[in-house]
């Protein structure tokens, strides 16, 4: 057991800088060929921090775990808004730019009903879900390059306070990338392989270490930066990056894995006779989402008790995944 858990956090590091360095890497060769900054943050970055829970739920699908990539991209969103998102909220509530949120709050709720529907309804994702979801994830990024092209006020608004890289050798950065690229594949499979052992060997579904566990450990980088920013004083979390993160987890996180592997809903745990799933985890996924950008689109201002109380639902969220 001593191994697989050795391993399993080994993946969790890999994942981590492999991440860093992929995107220090593509930013800088994107900054060498002169491509504007708005198109390096809405493509180049935004998909580069998603690659942890992409290749994971990628190696699961090509594993044919259904219950790591279904459960990967919905936990990721749980992890987001009430860890990541709400930690940084209860210690340092705050405005937000309501304009600059709209796209990507509206772009989620409406991936996420999609999703919820073939899960209700049949609860079988076939490979046409998937590229319908891939399509969706590539209209949304050109939406967004429009509007930040037409509206580059809000694009300062939510990155006025990121560091411009260092400027580095071309070969530094082709090197990064590859070194970034292969770490992010090695430990993917690190964390699928051992997790899966792990779940057998604690007697808990595979689906709820996807849920908890592999869920926070591809959320790690985002956790990082926000605690980050907040010991260096920033006075702002870019609630749209994490919106923009937990869309990408429903459209191509699941997408890349449904495309790859067509899977039905895990049966692995149940509440009363129904799925768990349908019960718990999708619920749980809408009502944090709500609570973080309900007022926040509406009034413009985040407040503590948003951060506490989602804080709350997830270690409530959690505890219950291995509790019952």
């Amino acid at each position: 057991m001593l191994v697989p858990v050795l391993l399993f956090l080994l993946g969790f590091l890999l994942l981590i800088k492999g991440g860093d360095w992929f995107v220090d890497g593509a930013t800088g060769i994107a900054h060498r060929f002169h491509l504007p900054e708005l198109l390096i943050g809405a493509t180049v970055v935004s998909i580069g921090t998603t690659l942890p829970e992409v290749m994971v739920s990628a190696q699961a699908a090509f594993q044919h775990n259904s219950g790591i990539s279904y459960g990967n991209a919905i936990g990721s969103v749980i992890c987001n808004t009430s860890l990541i998102a709400a930690l940084t909220v209860a210690i340092r509530p705050g405005l937000v730019n309501k304009k600059s949120l709209r796209l990507p709050v509206i772009a989620f709720f409406i991936a996420a009903v999609a999703y919820s529907i073939i899960a209700y309804t049949t609860g079988n994702f076939e490979r046409w879900h998937g590229i319908a979801l891939l399509c969706g994830f590539a209209t949304y990024m050109t939406v967004t390059v429009l509007h930040m092209k037409k509206h580059p006020e809000d694009a300062e608004a939510e990155g006025g306070d990121e560091e411009k890289p260092k400027e580095m050798q071309l070969w530094q950065e082709l090197l990064f990338l590859i070194i970034g690229a292969a770490a992010i594949a090695v430990g993917a499979r690190l964390l699928v392989d051992n997790g899966t052992l792990i779940a057998e060997a604690l007697g808990v579904p595979s689906s709820v270490i996807g849920l908890t566990m592999v869920a926070l450990g591809t959320s790690l980088p985002e956790l990082v930066t926000a605690v980050t920013s907040l010991i260096k004083g920033h006075s702002a979390l870019s609630l749209g990056n994490v919106i923009g993160a937990n869309l990408f987890n429903i459209v191509l996180v699941s997408g890349a894995a449904i495309t790859i592997s067509p899977f039905s809903l895990p049966m692995e745990k149940t509440i009363a006779g129904m799925n768990a799933s349908l019960v718990v985890d999708l619920p749980v996924m809408f009502a944090v989402m709500l609570i973080l950008c309900l007022p926040a689109v509406i009034r413009g201002k985040l407040e503590r008790w948003q951060g506490i109380l989602l804080l709350c639902m997830y270690v409530g969220f959690t505890a219950f995944q291995f509790l019952f």
